[in-house]
């Protein structure tokens, strides 16, 4: 995501307006522990500060697709992530990411950054949600594991 500053730089235009939609690949999402994030829409601008410091402001929305904490099948959640930050101090942060050169600035890892914050710790699916556990929460108990055949004859004895 490459954005061209050349226009900003020279004094052209005061703001470089964003409006894009990106998907994101299998490579980009491994070892995220996201499944899926597709049509990611980033809305927003940079702009100019001073000689030589820009400000991005962007709201970044979309669907990601975590698996379920209980049975891992796919969940839908949704982020909204609004970052309004001045750009140098970005850089400062995240140096090895954000690449600043001349004529071009690259805002992905600064998306990516802030995706990946919105992850959450757990998240389960609403039809898992009265699941029975047993123990430490490390025994799943589901119809099928609820009875034991060799018992249920004792049970018809008494």
């Amino acid at each position: 995501m490459e954005i061209d500053i050349t226009r900003l730089k020279s004094g052209i235009d005061s703001f470089i307006p964003i409006d894009m939609t990106y998907s994101f690949t299998k490579e980009e999402l491994e070892n995220s522990g996201i499944l899926k994030l597709d049509n990611v829409k980033i809305k927003g601008e940079i702009g100019k500060n001073s000689l030589y410091d820009y400000t991005i402001n962007i709201i970044v929305e979309g669907t990601m697709i975590l698996p379920c904490a209980i049975s891992l099948k796919p969940v839908n959640y949704d982020f909204s992530v609004e970052i309004d930050e001045n750009l140098a101090e970005m850089a400062e942060e995240f140096a090895e990411n954000v690449k600043n050169n001349q004529k071009t600035i690259d805002i992905f890892p600064i998306i990516w950054e802030n995706i990946l914050m919105e992850i959450p710790m757990r998240i389960v699916s609403d039809d898992v949600s009265d699941v029975k556990t047993k123990g430490d929460g490390w025994e799943l108990i589901t119809d099928e594991t609820s009875g034991n055949s060799t018992l249920a004859k004792l049970k018809d004895l008494l």
